[in-house]
């Protein structure tokens, strides 16, 4: 057996869980808002968030919140079984995951005003899921190389660029663009988790076979 080969048996590595939720996470977000959406005859995409769909008043919100749930759900898995991540990454996207639930649960009123606890726990998800990168950095190059100083810095900066943009229009109640702004970060941040599990297992991949 190589030393390479011994590496990829003793470094943490992506499990089989982590790889099922990094399919269906991609799929689901984008699926979760389109078919609520769909099945709301008027309403504006464009500026209503994602959390409209589930509002109190809204006809689609078991729906919409099930696709909350669901996708806080898989954040959990990545988070247990994508092992190649350094441990305070693997804990933010679970915190992620669990705020997730917190906004699902705390539902933001669709036409006058806004949830205190829903704004509070979306937040933290937005936050944790554009920093994970840098917490889930590895030095050690025998770790995949997207998980190394570069590629994660990289990474935080393009989720955290666009994070903020969004964070940005959802705080000012002149802003038209809120909706399109919250699908582009959500889309955004759940493919890169996704690219992120799928490249690591990749390499872990080849390396076992070198």
């Amino acid at each position: 057996m190589t030393s390479a080969q011994i590496a990829a048996k003793t470094l943490g590595r992506i499990e089989r869980p982590a790889l099922i939720a990094a399919i269906i996470g991609p799929i689901q977000v984008i699926l979760g808002f389109n078919l609520a959406q769909t099945l709301w005859p008027g309403f504006n995409w464009v500026h209503h968030t994602i959390s409209d769909l589930a509002a109190n008043d809204s006809p689609v919100q078991a729906l919409m919140s099930s696709f909350f749930v669901l996708g806080g759900t898989l954040s959990l898995v990545v988070a247990i079984w994508a092992r190649s991540f350094a441990l305070p990454g693997r804990i933010a996207i679970f915190v992620a995951g669990l705020a997730t639930y917190g906004f699902t649960y705390f539902t933001t009123p669709s036409q006058i005003g806004h949830s205190v606890p829903h704004r509070i726990f979306a937040t933290v998800s937005f936050v944790l899921m554009s920093a994970w990168p840098l917490l889930s950095m590895r030095k050690n190059r025998a770790y995949p190389r997207i998980l190394r100083p570069v590629w994660a810095i990289a990474g935080t900066a393009l989720l955290t660029i666009v994070s903020l943009i969004f964070l940005a229009t959802w705080t000012d109640p002149n802003s038209t663009m809120t909706g399109v702004w919250e699908r582009i970060i959500a889309v955004v941040q759940t493919w890169y988790l996704a690219f992120v599990v799928w490249t690591c297992w990749l390499s872990e991949r080849r390396a076992a076979l070198d």
